[in-house]
């Protein structure tokens, strides 16, 4: 027997569980800045992440790493103005968290006082989870996030796919476990076999959203650069395009120097 779909109009950590346990698919994609958050959150998206992807596809970084905290504050702060329904969840940056767990609460207490976000995400299992709790404990959301994790990208050497190893494997569905158990309201699995993601997502009660990871899963994620097709040199298996913006932007720019080149811009109608 189906469940009809809930209208949530605010999305909080709960919906989402409550959508999980309704077998309702939660869509989550990337936002930086105020008018694409408003925009994604008028088009109905369960959850925006202010991702420090934003170090890639705002500020050109070959990595996410460069990223700092006062730069993510920044680019959350944007998309908490222009969202209404969605939940907001914003990466702790690289450095912000994995040493010490009193610095990780500090900086995770600095995103929700200073930008109004609603949930962290942290990249990690075992080896974080100390700073997962403290933050926790603080009453702040924490959604987790396993198998690629980007911020380690010196430490794999590769962007390839993780977890196709047994070991490797057995400690994702470990780690997957342990944040369930720690608290963490959802974890994003990014990057590993379909078969072991939809094997994650029924082994524990909380969302699992996935990139990369099959549909198997309880929702997906990627970042809006990609997915509207503004960044044409990034096409991995798992990436569909929905529109191809790249072209529609130059070709429209483009017209425009024409325009002003030749005179036709502005017209008699386009001035006082």
């Amino acid at each position: 027997m189906s469940v009809a779909k809930k209208d949530y109009k605010r999305i909080t950590t709960k919906s989402l569980i409550e959508m999980k346990e309704n077998g309702e698919k939660i869509s989550m994609l990337t936002a930086y800045d105020f008018t694409m958050a408003h925009i994604v959150d008028v088009a109905g998206v369960d959850v925006i992440l202010v991702g420090d992807s934003a170090s890639n596809v705002m500020a050109g970084h070959e990595t996410t790493l460069p990223i700092t905290l006062d730069q993510m504050i920044y680019h959350a702060s944007s998309v908490i103005r222009g969202v209404n329904r969605a939940l907001v969840v914003v990466d702790l940056p690289f450095g912000s968290y994995q040493s010490d767990s009193k610095e990780a609460l500090r900086s995770a207490i600095r995103i929700m006082k200073e930008s109004g976000a609603h949930a962290v995400k942290m990249e990690g299992g075992a080896e974080i989870k100390d700073s997962i709790k403290k933050i926790l404990n603080a009453g702040i959301p924490v959604m987790g996030h396993l198998g690629l994790t980007p911020q380690s990208i010196y430490k794999f050497g590769t962007y390839t796919v993780r977890a196709k190893e047994e070991a490797e494997a057995e400690q994702l569905v470990e780690d997957a476990k342990l944040l369930e158990s720690l608290g963490c309201f959802a974890i994003v699995l990014e990057k590993i076999p379909a078969h072991l993601a939809e094997k994650v997502a029924k082994s524990i009660s909380i969302p699992v959203i996935g990139i990369g990871a099959g549909g198997g899963v309880d929702g997906q994620v990627l970042v809006i650069h990609d997915m509207l097709g503004m960044n044409n040199e990034f096409s991995p298996r798992f990436l569909r395009r929905y529109l191809n913006l790249y072209e529609a932007m130059t070709g429209a720019i483009g017209q425009y120097v024409t325009d002003v080149k030749s005179k036709d811009f502005p017209n008699e109608k386009e001035q006082y």
